[in-house]
């Protein structure tokens, strides 16, 4: 378990955004808490985003089991989406660096301390994971893949896997981004378009063992597709002022 100091500024926050994951809740933290313990002091905000099961339940639950400082517990007051609850996070998130990882448990995050390091060396400000031997259907591997290279044609970048939902940012370039729905998938392209070096790593992805996915081609090809325009078009209108000094 991680030394628990919530007096101190944690080296990390991890953000879990949580939407009808109930049965997942106990494995994905005992996990968080066996990986991540010795790369302390961090935080973990898990942020249920209007769950209908009994993930919030389930989540309190945990809390008082481990007697946990490091897990705070953000409840929305609606279903708003992930890239909503992942800001919801972000924005009350204490450390200069945030990692983000999916709640169904198919993100590894044993992976997260060596992404971190490589923010901390200063070798990139956003490491972001890419999925090289993916555990899903032939269907979803195939449709990701084409959505990424019509995404990269449309906004000009050269990501590998733009909806891996495993990556470690400088959290003041997640705040300084656009926000918007869908961004969590564009992040690495907002990260370049500020400025930021971005570096992609391969990383370990699992089967989704409980719970059901939350996306699919039909819910995501025309708002990937709108997204992309969208995203293109900031390229040449986002803000790119940094304060050198003041006096």
């Amino acid at each position: 378990m991680p030394e628990d100091c919530p007096s101190a500024e944690p080296r990390f926050s991890l953000i879990v955004p949580i939407h009808d994951e109930e049965d997942n809740i106990d494995e994905l933290f005992d996990e968080v808490a066996t990986v991540l313990g010795p790369h302390g002091p961090f935080e973990v905000l898990a942020v249920d985003d209007g769950s209908r099961d009994g993930s919030l339940a389930a989540l309190r639950d945990w809390k008082a089991r481990q007697a946990s400082d490091w897990l705070r517990i953000v409840r929305l007051r609606a279903n708003v989406g992930q890239s909503a609850a992942v800001m919801a996070g972000i924005e009350l998130a204490r450390a200069p660096v945030v990692a983000t990882i999916d709640g169904d448990m198919q993100n590894d995050p044993a992976d997260i301390p060596a992404m971190l390091e490589r923010i901390e060396s200063g070798e990139a400000d956003g490491v972001f994971g890419v999925r090289a031997q993916r555990q899903d259907t032939w269907v979803r591997r195939w449709s990701s893949r084409i959505g990424n290279a019509v995404r990269n044609l449309i906004t000009g970048d050269s990501i590998r896997d733009a909806a891996c939902g495993i990556k470690v940012v400088r959290r003041d370039l997640f705040v300084r981004a656009p926000h918007f729905v869908g961004m969590h998938r564009f992040m690495a392209t907002l990260v370049r378009y500020l400025g930021g070096r971005v570096v992609e790593v391969d990383v370990n992805h699992r089967q989704r063992n409980a719970g059901r996915a939350k996306y699919g081609i039909g819910n995501r090809m025309l708002r990937g597709l709108r997204d992309c325009f969208a995203v293109r078009w900031l390229r040449s209108r986002v803000l790119m002022h940094r304060v050198e000094e003041e006096f």
